[in-house]
């Protein structure tokens, strides 16, 4: 079998004969393998466990064909390095242990060591990338999402702790941001070095704020871990995260080759507002899966006739798989994402 770079192509903006597919969170608990795996195991006891990390990594893979896979981590795993204690708890998610409230928090982060608490990570990218057909993508959190756990110390809807450190501590915060920052970049430069073909960074929550918050408080981290990664040849993707239809304008000079779009943007307006010329990802409503299988192809093909109009299109969802999802929808879904975008390419040509 050949290696299948759909994927990198699009990142690129050069020519594919169908639109390649992934779906965040595609290994997941959809799956009733992988749902077995995780009643003897924690996330995190995976993630230790590079053998183990790998085959759940090439689960849907083989399950459903699509185009790249996507490291079996946690966006939480690097910050025990720099010094939080955390656990991920079922029906919760990440719980911090010792949340950040002060500049004496922040000054007691340290610099992340990848080598020696994150070992596990590298060796698993390892074993992947020798392994794998499709492209390996990897993954950090952006430095506003893994904010909003280590102040709210657990998931939080109305971010109210990270916005009052924000407005009340303006240099607390910056400090904050920078020492994420760091950590991101240090972390993402170790994943390609030890053969990712392509990162993003996450960005789920950022969409909590106003495009002038943005812009004060996170943009200019963003744009630096990008501007500081943009010597590395890989894709990188920028994924700004559920409601961040407002905030595209602000990325206009963010060094990253694709923009993760969710689904309340149009693909075709998602391109209007970022006025940069990058690729693009999305951007099905998840939600839709639960819908019967006729209805999902509707939405997928109008998604696919509007992301096709321009070079640099990659299919996913607008956020990730939910647990409820259906692993035989899903593999039809990317068939038919397969088949009905290599007939539309082809009518355009």
């Amino acid at each position: 079998m050949t290696y299948n770079d759909l994927f990198i192509r699009a990142c690129m903006k050069q020519e594919v004969e169908r639109v390649p597919v992934w779906y965040m969170r595609q290994a997941g608990r959809y799956d009733p393998e992988y749902r077995k795996i995780k009643e003897k195991y924690s996330l995190l006891e995976i993630c230790r466990q590079p053998e183990l990390a790998a085959e759940v990594t090439m689960m849907p893979v083989k399950k459903l064909g699509v185009d790249a896979a996507i490291l079996y981590s946690d966006i939480m795993n690097p910050v025990a390095s720099i010094g939080i204690d955390f656990d991920i708890v079922a029906n919760i998610g990440p719980v911090i242990h010792n949340p950040i409230r002060s500049a004496e928090d922040v000054a007691r982060l340290k610099p992340i060591d990848v080598d020696g608490d994150l070992s596990h990570v590298i060796d698993t990218i390892k074993i992947l990338v020798k392994e794998l057909e499709v492209p390996l993508i990897t993954f950090a959190g952006a430095p506003f999402t893994i904010a909003s756990y280590l102040i709210e110390g657990k998931p939080s809807k109305n971010y109210l702790r990270t916005k009052e450190l924000m407005y009340s501590a303006p240099e607390v915060w910056h400090q904050l941001m920078e020492k994420l920052g760091d950590m991101v970049i240090t972390y993402l430069r170790a994943h390609m070095a030890a053969g990712g073909q392509a990162f993003q960074l996450f960005d789920s929550w950022v969409g909590a704020l106003s495009p002038a918050d943005f812009r004060s408080f996170v943009l200019p981290t963003i744009e630096r871990i990008f501007a500081e990664l943009s010597d590395l040849p890989q894709p990188k993707i920028y994924f700004p995260g559920v409601a961040s239809g407002e905030l595209l304008p602000e990325l206009k000079n963010v060094q990253a080759n694709v923009i993760g779009l969710d689904w309340r943007v149009p693909i075709a307006e998602g391109r209007r507002r970022l006025q940069s010329g990058v690729a693009v990802q999305g951007n099905l409503d998840p939600t839709i899966l639960q819908a019967p299988q006729h209805v999902i192809e509707q939405h997928a093909a109008a998604i696919i006739d509007q992301g096709i109009q321009q070079p640099g299109y990659i299919f996913n969802l607008g956020h990730g798989l939910y647990p409820e999802a259906s692993l035989e929808k899903l593999k039809a879904l990317t068939d038919f994402i397969h088949t009905y975008s290599e007939q539309a390419i082809s009518r355009l040509k």
